[in-house]
């Protein structure tokens, strides 16, 4: 019997037998079958030196595989990247579910993707350029933030023109043809839906601030001020004291109507009034039919539950230090929230041509009962939700945007987030999917927030490359759609904290440093330093850094210099070039992980979601069950330490398993710091609450020690327990 090339088998080596390319599934070979087959070679032998049985050769698909403990399969041919006629998505799969549910997407934020003409900004032509690596990654669905015209002053989510491309990104004919490149190699793209304010700039607001009776004079949200009002001694002529979520008013006067117009976020983004009838018709036209026509497959819905303010803008209590105060509860998820909603998913169904248009809204503070009227099947409004209770922890329950840098991360180990709190949060989502026939998004990092490894994990340079694969591993292994923000894939890092304030770009971070000086410099000696470094923390910046692309000058970001953004000091040695290079890099990692998911999509993305170890500190333990019984089991270790691999007895005691991932290259007795393991128990299983078994907290916590007690029976190569 010939011995086999390892390079043949699914589960190939490169290079060294001791260096482990993908743990496991997809595209490598697990750590005892390397030695072994290492020593075969050697040796000239048959028979296995440190397994409990000889290997066995066996017929896949008409050829040679090898087969011991684990199941080994022909590996793809890795020179292809995508078929030369792709195969497009199908609006519904053999199940009868719609296709925005069994996708892998990926946030593009066009600044810091790539720029093709050297001018130090990204464009639509150096996404058009990229479209090739994120099909290779396995993205199914670009969601591309804003390209519309606009000021910039909030980074392009100030629209002056719903129907035309700002220049530094591209002309009309540019996104055009992304679309039409998007969906010829099999893909789908959405776009961001801005609509809840404009710029100040808006050809609308200018006629609306004219007066008081042109034609849109009520199409933005305007009052009248009042003179001498005061609330707790300060003077508040505004028409309430609501603060912006950038910080002070949320309110600016106009002369000419001699009225303030209400703005949530920046003094130049107006929000519309949601109230009046002809606007709403307006906006759908503009920014939602027009782009419909032009080939998109939906839309992500930008402060979708902030349409609607309570018209008499009452004042709020004084609840935090300074003249204005968070009031989201007059002005989120008000109750024309979802007539309005309703009726733009009404329009979209009678111009879609056919296409099952997806809408992903963003509900930050939104309870899970608020949450499912925005995204139950029956209430017909949102396809899904990106639910905020994770983005939000450590945050000390300050209300609204107040304070928002002032956040605890997880290896801070305050009590505002701990990892028992981290996971109510993930499983608010899952229980969703599975209670209520609901759906829901699976994502770590967007343009809004800092980058997940630092966030979620540990900052710590010596475990990075663990923490990024275990991220990937929870992300890869949760039901929903999954979101992936660009970098994230390499591990992409916050920005360095010895940059100075001038690398900021982020208007948000320029207003908070500023606003909590004004409020705590007679309390805090420190607290402009405080402030910096709550944005170094958390700021929106730490996401914008231009992708590092390889380690030539500016990050292969573009040709120009200086670029609009700083690239991250650390781009030499973290890129996506080196990355392919490496076969243990986060980014080989993520495509693998990514393949699992669509492998065993039955599992990971529909599966229902059981957690075990719920009051733990240190571990996350949960199981995926698909409807025909087939279970995963998941275990993560969120720790600096080596932790007992404790896991729920019945679902492996007695069952046929098989790892099939796993983000350290030798996986042990015990776990690993920040080690992470996937496996998948082969034979239908039948839980005490039945077939698919019921989300939550299940109580059974005895770990198999006994069946652990011999170290062979450990090892992650061994197929079953005796």
């Amino acid at each position: 019997m010939s011995i086999p090339d390892p390079q043949s088998l699914t589960y190939h080596i490169r290079g060294s037998p001791d260096v482990v390319s993908q743990h496991f599934e997809a595209d490598a070979i697990p750590p005892c079958a390397v030695k072994t087959l290492s020593e075969l070679q050697h040796n000239g032998t048959s028979q296995a030196a440190a397994g409990p049985s000889a290997l066995a050769e066996k017929e896949v698909d008409g050829r040679s595989a090898w087969s011991s403990d684990f199941e080994y399969v022909d590996a793809p041919s890795p020179s292809s990247t995508h078929a030369a006629t792709p195969v497009a998505i199908a609006e519904i799969d053999d199940k009868g579910r719609p296709w925005w549910k069994g996708v892998v997407a990926y946030q593009v934020w066009p600044m810091s993707f790539k720029d093709s003409n050297g001018d130090g900004i990204g464009d639509l032509q150096g996404i058009i350029s990229k479209l090739d690596y994120l099909k290779d990654l396995g993205i199914d669905m670009i969601w591309m933030s804003p390209t519309y015209k606009s000021p910039l002053d909030d980074w392009g989510y100030d629209i002056s023109d719903y129907e035309d491309m700002h220049e530094q990104f591209g002309s009309l004919k540019d996104i055009e043809l992304l679309v039409t490149e998007v969906h010829s190699r099999g893909m789908r793209i959405i776009l961001d839906l801005v609509i809840t304010h404009t710029s100040d700039q808006h050809a609308w607001f200018k006629e609306s601030a004219k007066s008081r009776d042109n034609p849109k004079a009520d199409w933005y949200m305007w009052a009248d001020k009042r003179p001498g009002n005061k609330i707790n001694g300060q003077l508040v002529e505004e028409p309430s004291n609501w603060r912006a979520a950038f910080g002070g008013s949320a309110w600016t006067y106009v002369p000419t109507r001699d009225q303030y117009y209400i703005h949530l976020f920046l003094e130049s983004q107006p929000d519309l009034n949601w109230h009046n009838e002809e606007m709403r018709e307006a906006v759908y036209q503009s920014a939602i039919k027009f782009w419909i026509d032009r080939g998109v497959d939906g839309f992500r819905l930008d402060t979708a539950n902030r349409f609607c303010k309570d018209p008499a803008y009452p004042d709020v209590e004084v609840s935090v230090p300074g003249k204005w105060q968070p009031g989201s509860q007059h002005y989120m998820n008000g109750p024309e929230m979802h007539k309005w909603l309703k009726g733009v998913r009404s329009k979209m169904d009678r111009d879609s041509g056919g296409k099952d248009l997806m809408i992903v809204g963003e509900l930050p503070l939104t309870s899970y009962e608020e949450v499912l009227k925005y995204v139950h099947p029956s209430e017909k409004e949102l396809s899904m939700v990106f639910d905020f209770d994770m983005v939000k922890l450590g945050n000390n329950d300050n209300p609204d945007e107040y304070a928002k840098h002032e956040v605890s991360n997880f290896m801070d180990k305050d009590e505002s987030y701990t990892l028992p709190k981290f996971k109510d949060a993930l499983m608010k989502v899952q229980s969703l999917i599975t209670d209520v026939g609901a759906w829901g998004t699976v994502f770590m990092e967007n343009h809004d927030q800092p980058r997940s490894i630092a966030r979620y994990a540990t900052p710590e340079h010596k475990y990075w490359r663990q923490a990024g694969k275990l991220l990937a591993l929870l992300q890869t292994t949760l039901s929903g759609t999954e979101f992936i923000f660009q970098g994230q894939e390499i591990g992409m890092l916050n920005m360095p904290e010895n940059w100075g304030v001038s690398e900021f770009r982020d208007p948000d971070a320029k207003i908070y440093v500023d606003d909590y000086c004004a409020n705590f410099r007679d309390t805090d000696p420190n607290a402009r330093e405080n402030a910096i470094r709550g944005v170094f923390k958390v700021g929106r910046d730490n996401s914008r850094t231009p992708v590092q692309w390889s380690s030539e000058p500016n990050a292969g970001f573009t040709g120009s210099n200086p670029t609009w953004m700083k690239v991250n000091d650390n781009f030499s040695w973290l890129n996506v070039e080196a990355q392919k290079a490496d076969p243990d890099s986060i980014w080989h990692f993520w495509k693998a992980r990514i393949a699992m998911r669509k492998k065993y999509r039955e599992l990971f993305m529909f599966g229902t979601t059981a957690e075990y170890d719920r009051e733990n500190e240190n571990t996350f333990t949960y199981t995926k069950m698909a409807e025909d019984g087939q279970t995963a089991l998941v275990i993560l270790n969120f720790s600096n330490e080596e932790l007992p691999l404790n896991t729920p007895q019945r679902h492996l005691l007695g069952h046929t398993y098989k790892m099939i991932a796993c983000n350290v290259a030798e996986p042990k007795e015990k776990l690993q710091a920040w080690e992470g393991r996937v496996y998948i128990v082969r034979e239908g299983l039948k839980t005490k609450e039945g077939a698919a078994g019921n989300i939550g907290h299940v109580q059974d916590q005895k770990v198999v020690s006994d069946a652990f007690a011999r170290a062979e029976r450990l090892h992650p190569c061994y197929d079953s327990f005796e």
